[in-house]
């Protein structure tokens, strides 16, 4: 193995040291432990310890306001993301959420109550692996195995159906299985989950180049249809609208932007061409999104968005008054009109965006 450097940040390494010199064990575990195996960097640390919540807040008393949802707290360092929680055994679930716990003082038990084997696995300070349920055997043969019984395991927490699916398809490995089966059993339970943190895990999916196993493995377990889901061909795209936008999913909330910017992706997609008024009407941003499903280059949109007199109905060199001056008329819906014609005109390169030549097209217009 490489050298402690090389592997543990040396802050991660003073944290688990300074919990250790208090009397106490303490060790890395989960998705940092797992990706660092795999050759992978990861900033999201988590340290498991039977230091109860109140000996964390003395031995670390500069972050009393940081306590996360577990009963421990979180440090920021650097770019080092970590939480410090200690070891439990979770005695009841109400809908997702842990409603009896109690602290431990064994780091074997507090294994049993996760969720996979692979983010199961431990690292001290010295690096030195513990390894209590086969989650580095399990790793090696790019398995996702649930650690206990799989019945339970899905009913207590349903979320651990997106997430074997999920990690299915970002470490590309094989569902164990028992699991798979016990995924088509108990499928309909995503039902139960918010809609927020289904859309969570399905953008992690999308925004994954190996998107298309974890979409056929949703597939293939009846979960998409459980959602109401559909596809036909997707491209990636590294932008999570543009990869909502090649998806039917009417019941999924999304911010008011970000279901603009799909509502305008797909209809790019659907007219399937980039033009002077694709790119004034949508904007450059999804235009260039939709360039990509299109196959349309990067360089191509640009230099046609540049070349653009006009980006927007602020850019029009003449503004309302001046119609209703020329126009002899009323406010009134017709200066929209009068101003839509303009730009379809600029737009068309037939008259230049320039107020002299516009008061001419209006007044020509006009005697015409």
């Amino acid at each position: 193995m490489s050298t402690l450097e090389s592997i543990m940040n040396k802050n991660i390494k003073n944290i688990l040291k300074k919990i250790e010199d208090n009397g106490y064990k303490a060790y890395l575990v989960g998705g940092y432990v797992r990706d660092t195996l795999l050759g992978k960097k990861s900033y999201d640390i988590d340290i498991c310890t039977n230091a109860l919540p109140v000996n964390l807040h003395k031995l670390f008393p500069n972050n009393n306001n940081n306590s996360n949802n577990y009963g421990g707290f979180n440090l920021k360092i650097n770019e080092y993301n970590i939480d410090i929680t200690t070891f439990r055994e979770e005695i009841k679930y109400e809908n997702r959420k842990p409603t009896e716990l109690i602290y431990i003082d064994s780091l074997e038990k507090d294994i049993l109550r996760r969720d996979f084997t692979i983010n199961a696995i431990c690292m001290d300070k010295n690096e030195k692996i513990i390894d209590l349920v086969g989650g580095v055997n399990d790793l090696n043969n790019h398995l996702i195995k649930v650690i206990g019984d799989v019945d339970t395991k899905l009913e207590e927490d349903p979320l651990r159906i997106l997430r074997a699916i999920r990690f299915a398809c970002v470490l590309n490995f094989d569902i164990d299985g028992d699991l798979y089966e016990g995924i088509c059993k108990y499928n309909k339970l995503i039902l139960t989950l918010s809609k927020d943190r289904v859309k969570s895990e399905l953008n992690k999916i999308l925004m994954n180049k190996n998107y298309l196993k974890g979409l056929k493995l949703l597939k293939d377990t009846n979960i998409l249809d459980l959602l109401e889901i559909d596809y036909e061909d997707i491209t990636y795209v590294n932008d999570i609208c543009g990869m909502w936008a090649q998806l039917k999913a009417p019941n999924f909330a999304f911010t008011k932007q970000e279901n603009m910017n799909i509502i305008n992706i797909r209809q790019i997609i659907n007219e399937g061409v980039i033009n002077n008024f694709t790119l004034f009407k949508y904007g450059l941003y999804n235009s260039l999104v939709a360039g990509k499903i299109l196959n349309i280059k990067d360089s191509v949109i640009n230099k046609m968005y540049n070349k653009l007199s006009i980006k927007s109905k602020d850019d029009l060199d003449i503004n309302g008054e001046e119609i209703i001056d020329i126009l002899n008329i009323q406010p009134s819906k017709k200066i929209r009109e009068v101003e839509e014609e303009l730009i379809r005109e600029i737009l068309n390169n037939k008259i230049p965006n320039k107020n002299k030549e516009l008061k001419k097209y209006i007044i020509n217009r006009k005697e015409n």
